[in-house]
């Protein structure tokens, strides 16, 4: 009990200092959060503009209503995973910037227990940025939420982070290896998930190979689940296959994650990668 509750408090000593990253660099969020604001509204106004697009057979109020919702949940949820594997994958590039990683990495914590604190912080962030986001887009839109099941919504998000937190583990080694443009390396992984995980399209309309490929991305049921979630009232009556396989699939990702991570930092080490600045 005395470990847990030291690798416990250790954790949240990571989840505390990046908890004062943000609001040193307040500016950088608020800008990051205006510009959030403004994509997710861009998306939306998309569907709005459907009519006047097709050009034949108008769609009706109900059916306009329901493309708004469908893809205003993709840019949201995609927003919150892409929020997730970002603080994840960034911790190497945010030690640099605080000229702190050769303490951090030098220090008596176990790897697991300081990618644990990143972790926690990044659902922490990610669920209350996308929540404003999610009531700007309500209010802005006059969007029709009455069958929305918003326990199931989050029960599903939160199983599906442990995957996204998994892969983000893996991409925080391009950083770590490549002190020059790892950072930016990451951002090549996400563009593949926001590829084939069925943001804009389901996942079963994408041609292929894209389609085949979705059905090994665990956002691809994340964004799904929640679509079924909110837009159609589904509980955890129907959903709980997806939970209990994007749990399960968390569970791998993760300790696999750490492993690849592990490896990475060995080599970064002897190779005497493991600088403040690139």
């Amino acid at each position: 009990m005395t470990m847990a509750f030291h690798e416990l408090r250790a954790s949240y000593a990571f989840v505390e200092r990046n908890i004062n990253l943000v609001k040193r660099y307040w500016g950088w969020e608020l800008v990051w959060m205006l510009y959030t604001i403004a994509n997710s509204l861009a998306v939306v106004l998309i569907a709005r503009g459907a009519n006047t697009a097709v050009g034949g057979q108008p769609l009706s109020t109900a059916q306009v209503d329901t493309l708004i919702l469908f893809l205003a949940i993709g840019a949201l949820v995609w927003h919150y995973l892409a929020v997730v594997f970002q603080t994840v994958s960034e911790m190497i590039s945010w030690e640099r910037w605080e000229g702190t990683i050769e303490y951090t990495f030098m220090a008596p914590v176990r790897r697991g227990t300081h990618m644990v604190g990143t972790a926690l912080f990044s659902l922490v962030y990610g669920f209350a940025h996308t929540a404003v986001v999610l009531v700007i887009v309500v209010l802005a839109f006059d969007l029709n939420m009455s069958h929305a099941n918003y326990v199931s919504a989050s029960a599903v998000l939160i199983a599906g982070s442990l995957s996204l937190v998994g892969i983000g583990i893996m991409g925080a080694v391009l950083p770590l290896l490549y002190p020059e443009r790892g950072a930016e390396m990451t951002h090549v992984i996400q563009a593949a998930l926001v590829l084939i995980s069925g943001v804009y399209i389901t996942a079963s309309e994408m041609p292929e190979p894209l389609a085949t490929i979705s059905i090994f991305s665990p956002a691809t049921y994340v964004i799904e689940g929640i679509r079924s979630a909110l837009i159609d009232g589904e509980g955890f009556a129907e959903l709980w296959p997806t939970m209990v396989g994007l749990v399960a699939s968390g569970f791998l990702m993760i300790p696999l994650g750490v492993y690849v991570f592990s490896l990475g930092e060995r080599y970064a080490k002897r190779t005497g990668r493991l600088k403040r600045s690139g």
